[in-house]
């Protein structure tokens, strides 16, 4: 197939809760159109678009997935993001690549969470809005009621351009509010009530009609329709239209629907740097600098990895080499493929609009910028939820850093972790589902079998007071023996210190030379008068400091919060070594520190979590048990609030699941790391259970 006329393309993200009708809808639009032969559905593992057999076998999208048809001479390219809040990492990728976002609703069900999200993540992406209210034959269904709720809930500029038809009170088709020839005698709400509305939203974009308007001219319908494509894109209109999909009403209308609404990739303003750092407005010219980005990367197990790039700018031609960034050499784009959803075919050349993949291109990866121009990074959410894995048999330690890898290729919202501190591979995702999904995806594709287990907490320990003291390492065994005495004082080392008003003459008289390393707020300071310890021994004592502190005192994890004084020693002049100063340096500050009121550090963590107002009172309940501080709460809009509080990690580890509980699934969360703080008494007493003795001989 061609590159398609710019403005002959519509590029549409369809979103929204899961269990909407989504992937069914574009199942029919492409039987409708003939994009594809047969019948399909999601129910009996046919779907087009779900074609992936943890798709299939749990019946609902994973992966967003890209397919296409035409329709009153456009070409709509259409991806199906997946419905659940687990996958929204692809739900926002696949925004990058789209001009409008379809949001589906529910009429039986109404607004759900992850209706909400994606309505603010299509906002932030910049991109029209369209809402369709799927399931309209839903019995007893209060259209008017269900209105109100989207319109307090997602703003007035939700208007319906379409209502249900209603014979004997069942439903039989749907109502054009821009057909006048339309018998609205059985509407289920006075289409005159929203036509008001609707010309509002449409002349807001134009100054010309506004003042028309309060001169008493009222547009006509084909002027509305030349206003609305301008009001989407401006906000001030998110049209509202109705189907149901299951008793194929209101499909036609809805198509229509969409070649009116949806806009041309010229109607998007999206801004891109050039090369000397300028922003520049991309105007979607076909002959312009080249602006494209992979907004989506899939491995396939037939064709390996698939990179998918959207064009924004200029145009982009198989076998073209591309310019190289960063001192690196140009990058040859290999055969342009078009795609409908698993099924491929090679094509010359994309242009402002269009949407292809690249295959076996090892260099690309999501938000790959590529050409002249470079749009902004692909924001994706932090993955909260972590398990701690090993692969069943030990052989199969490189095959599973293969397979993690392509992981991460195909969804930014995985992260793998190696954990210097507790020597775990820990993999984090969305969801607890979201992490079986992935089990699932190994053992199926990569034969892979894993374990998982909870990860340990990266405690820290520090001390809560002054001491000193010191050690002498003294060994004879016959030959040369080993000596070294090191003497020390320690003390707390709040964070946020000045280290350069904190090591001065005034605190340290003594001090020669200061050691500050800021990842475990440590200084260690050399004081040593004289020769007490030899210059050339003194690198030994640092390394012996280190050690202790990445050992710990305790309970074997790491120290940070503390200033190391090293002030006096002795040597041997022929039994004394390297080894010996490391030995004691490290010896001593373990005895000085068991002096100075040591304490387990546990990590704190800020969360954001926003409920439904009416579940305020239970989350602050439920952070009560968890030891959690709450400092606020914040209006999060459509009768929800964010309850802001900080939170042991500890307490966290299953949270995504009390709070689906507590919420009924409309509650998220956000949590980033704040501090380390104080374990309290009672509880480090199981730790001390642990305590780490190292054999210094």
């Amino acid at each position: 197939m061609a590159s398609c006329a710019t403005e002959t393309v519509r590029d549409i993200v369809l979103c929204g809760h899961g269990s909407t009708g989504k992937t069914s809808l574009i199942d029919r639009l492409l039987e409708i159109t003939h994009a594809v032969d047969g019948t399909h559905s999601v129910d009996d593992g046919t779907s087009v678009c779900d074609f992936e057999p943890e798709e299939k076998a749990h019946h609902l999208s994973i992966e967003a997935t890209l397919a296409h048809f035409q329709h009153q001479g456009l070409r709509f390219n259409v991806i199906d993001a997946p419905g659940y809040p687990d996958f929204i990492g692809h739900t926002i990728s696949a925004m990058r690549g789209a001009d409008t976002a379809m949001i589906v609703i529910d009429a039986h069900a109404g607004i759900a969470v992850n209706t909400r999200r994606v309505f603010q993540e299509a906002e932030k992406a910049g991109i029209g809005r369209m809402i369709v209210v799927n399931k309209i034959d839903t019995e007893h269904l209060d259209f008017p009621a269900l209105m109100q709720s989207i319109r307090e809930t997602f703003g007035q500029a939700c208007v319906p351009i379409s209502f249900p038809r209603l014979e004997n009170g069942a439903i039989v088709g749907v109502i054009d509010i821009l057909d006048e020839k339309a018998d609205t005698s059985n509407a289920p709400i006075d289409p005159a009530i929203y036509k008001e509305s609707l010309v509002e939203a449409a002349i807001e974009v134009d100054e010309t009609w506004m003042e028309r308007y309060f001169e008493g001219d009222v547009p006509t319908n084909e002027d509305l329709k030349a206003l609305i494509p301008k009001a989407v894109a401006n906000g001030t209109l998110i049209p509202v239209v109705c189907c149901s999909i299951k008793k194929a009403v209101g499909i036609s209308e809805l198509m229509d629907a969409m070649a009116l609404c949806s806009l041309p990739p010229s109607m998007v303003h999206r801004k891109a740097k050039s090369g000397d750092g300028s922003e520049i407005e991309l105007s979607g010219d076909p002959n312009g600098p080249l602006a494209a980005q992979v907004f989506q990367t899939r491995i396939d197990p037939f064709v390996q990895k698939l990179s998918y790039i959207r064009v924004y700018n200029g145009t982009l031609r198989k076998d073209m080499t591309l310019p190289g960034s960063n001192g690196r050499k140009g990058l040859r784009i290999g055969q342009l493929l078009d795609v409908q959803a698993n099924h491929l075919e090679p094509i010359d050349q994309a242009g402002p609009g269009d949407i292809v993949a690249v295959a076996k291109m090892d260099q690309l990866h999501t938000g790959t910028n590529e050409g002249e121009l470079e749009l902004p990074n692909i924001e994706f959410p932090q993955p909260m939820v972590g398990v701690a894995i090993r692969p069943k048999s030990r052989n199969d330690e490189a095959k599973l850093s293969a397979a993690l890898h392509k992981l991460v290729e195909e969804d930014p919202t995985i992260q793998i972790e190696h954990d210097q501190e507790t020597h775990e591979l820990v993999l984090r995702g969305m969801s607890e589902l979201h992490l079986s999904l992935i089990q699932e995806k190994l053992a199926r594709r990569d034969h892979l079998e894993i374990e998982t287990y909870e990860p340990r907490i990266p405690f820290r320990e520090s001390i809560t007071y002054p001491a000193h003291g010191s050690y002498r390492h003294k060994k004879q065994s016959g030959g040369r023996g080993q000596f070294g005495e090191v003497h020390i004082r320690v003390q707390p080392l709040p964070q946020g210190t000045d280290i350069t008003e904190f090591a001065t003459k005034d605190n340290f008289p003594s001090m020669k030379h200061v050691h500050y390393f800021e990842g475990m707020n440590f200084l260690w300071v050399d004081s040593i008068v004289g020769a007490s310890i030899p210059g050339n021994f003194m690198p030994a004592v640092e390394k012996g400091l280190l050690d202790r502190v990445h050992k710990g005192v305790l309970a074997g994890y790491p120290l940070q919060d503390l200033c190391v004084e090293v002030h006096y020693g002795k040597h041997h002049p022929v039994d004394s070594s390297e080894t010996a100063f490391r030995i004691a340096a490290s010896a001593a500050l373990r005895e000085v520190c068991k002096q100075a009121g040591p304490q387990l550090l546990e990590p704190m963590v800020d969360m954001h979590i926003t409920v439904p107002i009416d579940c305020v009172g239970d989350v602050y309940s439920d952070m009560a048990t968890r030891r959690g501080q709450i400092s606020g709460t914040q209006e999060a809009g459509a009768n929800m609030q964010t309850v802001v509080c900080v939170v042991p990690l500890a307490e966290t580890s299953s949270y995504a699941r009390s709070l689906s509980s507590l919420t009924g699934g409309q509650g998220s969360y956000s949590m980033s790391f704040s501090h380390y703080a104080p374990m309290p008494s009672h509880l480090q007493e199981k730790h001390h259970q642990h305590i780490v003795e190292d054999d210094e001989s």
